[in-house]
């Protein structure tokens, strides 16, 4: 039975080495949520200015309510960036709410409100201003913010703001009105910080998971020389060997290509089809990766420290077998925590919950999949690196949006938005966004991190005279060149590869060729297999105790 539930547990962890390599290649860009975007090519001089966040504070009979969101049209008037530079008006529904005709209800100094549809968005705002409104809000029929543009017409003269809000945002004002209640707005359009506080703490946890992955074996026991085996109790010795026993998926250069061409494909499925419906289907597929990747990290830690008796209850269950109380007890508990923050996902503090589980899948992730040597790492980080700069930057041209920054924010999914990212809330941020980093971002570096590492411990190479320190300050490093090139850029998501890849891959390739190690280096774990068998094959080694459990 143990055998077999030992089985069952590498077939586990092997779905979650393919859901997590799967899921890499959809998130690796680093994005903070932009402030305004530029209208589309091609429209007319009245429809120059750029889609701009709104704040709309609300007050219902004189008391004020929490501010709403909404995005200015192209062809709005400029909005100012203060409140107390704005002016408050009293909100009033349109007759036909439509606004598609003139209005029978008195607009007259007061913010228009109608629904979208029916006649394009300038007629509505022409219908408004010309009955007196000084502003108009218009009510999308779905739970965000769309874009207004006016096209190709010309001849336009809109005075007055024009902003939508979302149907949530809608309904609220609806809900007080309908009720006699006064409702007052006041818009303006702060600015927002392009860099925020809170890209410490993601970069932090980023070189964190990166550093923390690389040195697992090392904190769970799993490296482990004989000379530190010989104190551990044997029943106690193979319940650590046990959770050890993970097939490693040894990348090749031909794995490498597969993986860019099917992510591809992949992105474009979710750029054109991205629907509700389909972003559960990923938020399933993260919450199973999430939960192997939590009961993983849990467990090893639990087995390297002084309670790891605990594995030594065993438990017989329907359709599992046995299972150790300790495992059962860990699945079970991390299984109550994914769904509780599936279900409560965007609560403002869900932010941690997607961090703790994409952070443990990461570091499983990063335990199961290896990269035999230098060579192998160039192809796959330079195919990572042509991915991640194409569908950023270069997508744009053939698509007129970037498809990565549009699947990584939702921008195809009606506000949703894919949880393979780490993501921090913006503290000084007006609009309360997020600053975000793809899981591709730190896998891909974090393979060649690790790698270093076990060719360090291979060769008995001191922290100085090695590869890891110097390849995990690289990683650090290119974060911080990413987060200039965002700041530069005014916001813009950046394929943080762009960076990370020279800071850590060149700077490896260079110190190979000072220290005349690079052909070592090139050649690593092809001759036996060395990635393999450090550590987890040290693992398998016969072991002999006598009756007082030590070795012989």
């Amino acid at each position: 039975m143990a055998v077999s539930s030992a089985s069952r547990l590498s077939f586990g962890l092997d779905i979650l080495l393919l859901l997590g390599l799967f899921l890499v290649f959809l998130s690796s860009a680093v994005t903070a949520n932009e402030l305004s975007r530029p209208a589309p090519n091609g429209e007319s001089d009245a429809c120059r200015n750029d889609f701009r966040l709104v704040k709309m504070k609300l007050w219902v009979n004189g008391v004020e309510k929490k501010s709403l969101a909404g995005l200015s049209a192209d062809f709005s008037s400029i909005l100012p960036s203060q409140a107390n530079e704005g002016h408050r008006f009293s909100a009033a529904f349109t007759n036909p709410l439509n606004s598609c005709s003139t209005s029978s209800s008195k607009l007259t100094g007061s913010i228009a409100l109608a629904s979208r549809g029916d006649c394009a968005f300038t007629t509505k705002a022409e219908v408004a201003q010309a009955g007196g409104a000084v502003g108009l809000l218009v009510i999308n029929d779905e739970d965000d913010v769309v874009q207004m543009g006016c096209g190709n017409e010309t001849g336009l003269n809109i005075s007055i703001p024009v902003v939508t809000t979302s149907k949530s945002g809608g309904e609220e004002l609806k809900n007080f009105m309908n009720e006699g209640l006064k409702v007052e707005l006041l818009l303006y359009s702060p600015d927002r910080p392009i860099l925020d506080y809170s890209v410490v703490f993601l970069w932090l946890m980023a070189v964190g998971t990166v550093v923390s992955a690389s040195l697992w074996p090392e904190i769970t026991g799993l490296g482990r020389s004989t000379e530190e085996r010989n104190n551990i109790l044997e029943s106690d010795f193979y319940s650590l060997a046990d959770d050890g026993e993970k097939e490693i998926f040894h990348i090749n250069a031909k794995s490498a290509i597969v993986f860019v061409i099917v992510a591809s494909s992949f992105l474009l499925l979710l750029y054109f089809f991205m629907s509700p419906w389909f972003v559960w289907l990923l938020i399933v597929l993260f919450c199973i990766g999430g939960i192997e990747g939590m009961h993983s990290c849990i467990v090893s830690l639990v087995l390297s420290s002084k309670y790891k008796g605990c594995a030594q209850r065993k438990v017989n269950l329907p359709l599992i077998g046995e299972i150790s109380v300790l495992s059962f007890v860990v699945l079970t508990a991390c299984l109550i925590f994914t769904i509780v923050w599936a279900a409560n996902r965007k609560a403002s503090c869900a932010w941690v919950g997607q961090d703790i589980l994409g952070i443990c899948l990461m570091i499983t992730v990063l335990q199961l999949a290896q990269l035999p040597n230098i060579k192998v790492s160039t192809v796959l980080l330079c195919c990572a690196f042509a991915y991640d700069i194409f569908w950023v930057f270069l997508s744009p041209l053939i698509f007129h949006d970037s498809v990565m920054i549009a699947v990584a924010e939702g921008d195809k999914s009606s506000g949703e938005s894919i949880p393979m990212l780490l993501r921090v809330p913006r503290i000084a941020d007006p609009y309360y966004g997020y600053d975000m980093i793809g899981f591709g971002d730190i896998i891909f570096p974090g393979l060649l991190v690790s790698l270093a590492y076990r060719f360090d411990k291979a060769n008995r190479k001191s922290i100085l005279s090695g590869y890891f320190l110097w390849l995990a300050i690289g990683y650090g490093v290119g974060l911080l060149f990413t987060y200039l090139g965002l700041y530069l850029m005014n916001g813009h998501g950046q394929p943080a590869l762009l960076y990370l890849v020279p800071c850590t891959l060149g700077t490896c390739i260079i110190l190979g060729l000072i220290r005349g190690e690079m052909k070592q280096l090139w050649s690593y774990g092809d001759d036996s297999r060395q990635v393999s068998a450090t550590p987890h094959e040290e693992l398998d080694a016969p072991l002999s105790l006598d009756s007082d459990h030590n070795q012989v």
